[in-house]
Formats: structure tokens, C-alpha cells, sequence
């Protein structure tokens, strides 16, 4: 049998994707149901019960494929990355037609008809994916509208397909946000989460973990002793941990020292995170 790591590949020993059939030992296999994220935001854990650790995070949107529900649980698997794991019930609903735009700023509101003097009726974050069904003005300001009746500042969208050219720049708009262990999202991100979200946002798709990153993520670089082989993009890995290079000498990054996505200068990183986890691990260029 082949080894498989359970985070992108849906097995337990009682049931598992029939995909992996012939390639893991299972009692059961399954073909996933279609699904949709249908909660701003859906927490992944590593067990079905409150008190299990996060992995990562579902947007708005993402479709998921359920292979087992109980007690308010599902164990899914995320289409787009192949992430496992398990979301609440609740925060799951059907697929609808295929998402027209894509959330392009940090965060939005949601209100319940077109007009923004109107009560919110939620929030969404960057990468969220929507269906807009018409449009709408209320004293000058557009709004998409839709399918529920709903309507978000249509300058917050950006059309399925169209992406943004720097996806450095993304992370940059997300300086300020808090740094939270899991977070893939507007509201809260940690350090792989940053990269996977503003790599999306410029129409790149890669896997969610720093060490998934660090193993296949671009082309790995000997920038040299000084650094100067690096560049505005390049990644810098730690063990557990990686960064975005905005130039030459500085980075962003999602981390637990300020608990924010801050900027660094690359060498004061190096010096502050060497005593508790040593030099840089590797360099990569997406």
C-alpha cells in the first residue's frame, strides 16, 4: 500500500474515498456527495467535536465532497485543494449554479437588500465565492444581488477567472489582519493561509501547509549568504513557518509574534526566529 497523507487523501480504517480503492485498507469505500460551503467561513478540525484541534479553513462557496455525516458532523474534503477533515453540518449546503465572482478585498458585509444604511446581514471574506443574479443602485452605489435576495458592494467582487497580476500585492492587503493558527481567511490567517489565499487570488491553486509548500511549491533557490539572490515574491520557510519576500530585504508574513500579517525586514526575522526555531529552512520562487 501506498503512503498517503490523511490530510489530502480521505481514509480511516472503517471508511474511505472509493477513489483509494486498492490503495489504502478500509471496511468501506465511498464516492463523496457534492456540497457547498454555505458558512462565511467553516473551521476544519481533526476530530468530529468542538474540542478538536483546526487545520485550516472553508470559505464561503467552496465546494467540498461529504463522505460520512452524524451528530451534526460531516468528514469532507475540499475540491479545491484536497484538504480532509471534519465541519459542522450546518455549515454545509447544497450546490447551486457555479459561482460568477470571487470576494476581491480583505473583507465585506452582506445586506439583505441593495442598500448599505441597511442592517448587515453578514460578512465575507477575501476568496469567497458567489453567484450574483442581477444588479442594483441605491444613491449612486452598485450592488450585486443574490440568489437569496441578498446584495454585496459590487466593487467588492471581482468576475470568476479574472485575477489579480501580483499576488503579493494581495497579501499586502491583508496587513493588519489577526493572526490566528488555521485561519484561512480575511478574518483571521496564519502564515501558510496567507500564501494560499493571495496565490489564489492571482489564479493559482496550492496546497494549504508550510510543509506542503516547502516540498513542491515553485523551484527551490540558493539565494546565497547574504541573500541577494532573493526577490519580491520568492518564499522563505522556517520549520513551520513561511513568508513572503516583498522585495529584496523585507517580508510579510502571518505570525504568533505580533498576532497579526506584518511586515519584517528579512534579517531582523532571521535574528528574532533563529534562538526558538533556528535559520531559515529553504527558499522557494513560485
Amino acid at each position: 500500500m501506498t503512503l498517503r497523507d490523511r490530510r489530502l487523501h480521505a481514509f480511516r480504517t472503517d471508511l474511505a474515498d472509493r477513489r483509494l480503492e486498492g490503495e489504502v485498507e478500509a471496511q468501506r469505500f465511498v464516492a463523496g456527495n457534492p456540497a457547498r460551503i454555505s458558512a462565511p467561513v467553516a473551521d476544519v478540525l481533526t476530530a468530529p467535536r468542538a474540542d478538536a484541534g483546526v487545520n485550516t479553513q472553508f470559505l464561503f462557496g467552496d465546494d467540498v465532497l461529504i463522505y460520512e455525516t452524524g451528530d451534526g458532523w460531516a468528514w469532507v474534503q475540499a475540491e479545491r485543494d484536497g484538504y480532509v477533515g471534519y465541519v459542522r453540518e450546518a455549515e454545509i449546503g447544497e450546490r447551486g449554479g457555479e459561482p460568477t465572482h470571487l470576494v476581491s478585498v480583505s473583507r465585506t458585509f452582506v445586506y439583505p437588500g441593495p442598500d448599505l444604511r441597511f442592517p448587515r446581514a453578514g460578512a465575507l471574506s477575501l476568496g469567497s465565492a458567489v453567484t450574483a443574479v442581477g444588479v442594483a443602485e441605491t444613491r449612486g452605489t452598485n450592488y450585486a444581488l443574490l440568489a437569496d435576495g441578498k446584495a454585496v458592494i459590487a466593487r467588492h467582487l471581482a468576475p470568476a477567472g479574472e485575477f489579480a497580476p501580483d499576488y503579493v500585492a494581495v497579501a499586502e492587503t491583508l496587513l493588519g489582519t489577526p493572526y490566528l493558527w488555521g485561519g484561512a481567511s480575511g478574518f483571521g490567517i496564519d502564515c501558510s493561509g496567507l500564501v494560499q489565499l493571495a496565490m489564489r487570488m492571482s489564479g493559482r491553486d496550492v496546497l494549504r501547509d508550510s510543509d506542503m509548500q516547502a516540498a513542491g511549491l515553485g523551484e527551490p533557490l540558493e539565494p546565497g549568504a547574504d541573500y541577494a539572490g532573493l526577490k519580491r515574491g520568492d518564499l522563505v520557510f522556517w520549520k513551520g513557518h513561511v513568508a513572503i519576500m516583498t522585495d529584496q530585504k523585507n517580508m510579510i508574513h502571518a505570525n504568533g509574534h505580533t498576532m497579526t500579517v506584518a511586515r519584517e525586514g528579512l534579517r531582523e526575522a532571521i535574528d528574532r526566529i533563529g534562538y526558538l526555531y533556528g535559520t531559515p529552512t529553504g527558499f522557494r520562487r513560485p
